[in-house]
């Protein structure tokens, strides 16, 4: 006991210090990190938080609370996103700051929530408002300017069945919400001694709700299967990898002859030409797609001319069938900041000269796009690039318009032996549960994957040591979750969750004022 006591001491000390408390919330905020691949500890997620919440709580002062907050949240960003350390250096640091600064606010709720004794009532206002709270970050932060919603502490339950289909439910949103209300329950039961039945009392419900989604939750209707096959050439690198890029992809495409696929799927920047102005090239790929009698989709990462007349550098997934171009093409509409465009290039151009920041910005797309897969019975694809399958409502989008089957193409070359591979490929599984439909995550050099409808793996993967193909049975579904139905409700929720609150306060610090002023009179008196 003594020891125990000790220790105690020891560390309480430590955060007194002004420098103590600044590395202990830097490491707090980090440690859910290992909640998402590669460590994927995912019932980690359900109490990462629970030392960012002891810390913020024990601060002195609101200004203090906001302040392990800022910094909680820094090292979030900065653990989340450490595979971009080679390509941003120092300024993943000045970017993971300025984003931490999020958490601010964040940590002022949290603090006057869970300060000092908290009630039974106190106790479930805390459970529920924290998490609304921790949405509001999450929220702005997927703003794709910020960097997109890369990180989301409910994609950690990317391969936990019941989160998945609360992700039918709600989308990726309500799982990261009752993560978050596990996190603050938790803290309760750990701090609160007057609080711990009604504490242990929301686990049951939380429990409750994502046992009463997996049973009732509505499902897509399983309809058939669709062969897909996945071209992943591996590293190429050096003089002209861009020409022997494409002649591997080639070889290993001829491969799929006799195989019986209806689509052929290629990764991101597959294709580094524009197959509208190099007859060609696009004669090579309408020869592919008849050796193997299916449609080809491929990535064009070229200078090209859009529909509506504007010529630069496009990303565009383009489907291609035996008798060459369909017209279907799709050009990527969210870009990747820094590394596809520089935001204010004006003022902050001088990025380019710290890492593998854009030289040219890249063009926007002006809207998604579904194809129909020659010779598939009708097959509508609808096509991602990149990090663009980390956005919940673009898929849903898709789906709405009529795709069966949905196809994101990437390329994580640059980040080969990092985290972010299995990081990219995991959120293919968010994205096939939310909408109910399958997703193929296909990349130039792993890891590729394939999802059905509820999320479930399909096939093996391909990871970042393998140069091959492998062909996929996808189900195919047909129907919509309750997501696709009502979209972002469960931010809506939050948000008016959090405004509620926040007018409560105001009202009572407002009454709170008009009570002291006639005793700050009659005093003066």
């Amino acid at each position: 006991m003594d020891v125990w006591t000790g220790w105690r001491e020891r560390g309480a000390r430590t955060l007194d210090r002004a420098a103590g408390r600044a590395a202990a919330a830097l490491v707090a905020g980090a440690l859910p990190a290992l909640a998402f691949p590669a460590p994927s500890l995912w019932w980690f997620a359900y109490v990462c938080l629970v030392p960012l919440l002891l810390l913020v709580r024990s601060a002195g002062t609101g200004r203090g609370a906001a302040r392990d907050a800022w910094l909680g949240g820094t090292g979030y960003m900065i653990a989340v996103h450490h595979w971009l350390m080679p390509s941003l250096h120092v300024f993943i640091v000045i970017l993971a700051a300025l984003l931490g600064l999020l958490w601010a606010p964040w940590g002022l709720l949290a603090h006057r929530l869970l300060r000092g004794p908290v009630s039974g009532r106190a106790a479930v206002v805390a459970v529920v408002v924290v998490p609304c709270g921790w949405l509001m970050i999450e929220l702005v932060r997927s703003w794709e300017a910020l960097g997109g919603p890369w990180g989301l502490l409910g994609a950690s339950q990317w391969q936990v069945e019941p989160a998945l289909r609360t992700a039918s439910v709600g989308g990726v949103w309500l799982v990261s919400l009752l993560v978050v209300a596990v996190n603050t329950a938790v803290t309760v039961l750990l701090v609160h001694s007057a609080a711990r039945v009604v504490a242990a009392v929301s686990l049951l419900v939380g429990a409750l709700v994502v046992g009463a989604a997996w049973v009732w939750a509505p499902q897509p209707d399983r309809t058939g299967t669709a062969r897909v096959a996945v071209v992943q050439p591996g590293i190429v690198d050096g003089p002209g990898s861009i020409q022997r890029r494409f002649a591997r992809s080639e070889a290993l495409t001829r491969s799929l002859a006799g195989r019986g696929v209806d689509l052929v799927v290629w990764g991101e920047s597959s294709v580094g030409v524009d197959p509208a102005r190099r007859p060609d090239i696009e004669a090579r790929l309408a020869a592919l797609s008849r050796s193997v009698g299916a449609g080809l989709l491929v990535n064009v990462d070229a200078r090209q001319t859009d529909a509506a007349g504007r010529t630069g550098i496009f990303k565009s997934a383009v489907l291609v069938g035996p008798q060459g171009l369909t017209g279907d093409r799709y050009d990527k509409m969210r870009l990747v900041p820094f590394g596809e465009y520089i935001p204010a290039r004006s003022a902050l151009g001088w990025a380019t000269s710290m890492g593998r920041a854009a030289g040219e910005d890249r063009l926007r797309g002006t809207g998604p796009a579904t194809m129909r897969v020659p010779g598939a019975g009708g097959l509508r694809v609808g096509p991602l690039v990149c990090f663009e399958s980390a956005f919940p409502d673009m898929s849903r989008r898709l789906v709405r318009d009529g795709a069966g089957l949905l196809v994101a193409q990437s390329s994580t070359s640059s980040f080969q032996h990092g985290w972010a591979p299995a990081q990219h490929a995991s959120l293919g599984a968010l994205r096939a549960a939310e909408s109910g439909r399958p997703m193929v995550h296909a990349t130039l050099t792993g890891v590729s994957a394939v999802y059905g409808p509820g999320g479930e793996p399909v096939g093996p993967r391909l990871g970042t040591d393998t140069s091959g193909t492998a062909v996929y049975g996808v189900p195919l579904a047909r129907g919509t979750t309750l997501y696709v139905r009502f979209g972002d409700w469960a931010l809506y929720g939050a948000l008016g969750v959090v405004a509620v609150f926040c007018s409560a306060e105001g009202v009572r610090a407002a009454r709170a004022r008009r009570r002291t002023r006639p005793v700050e009179t009659a005093t003066a008196a």
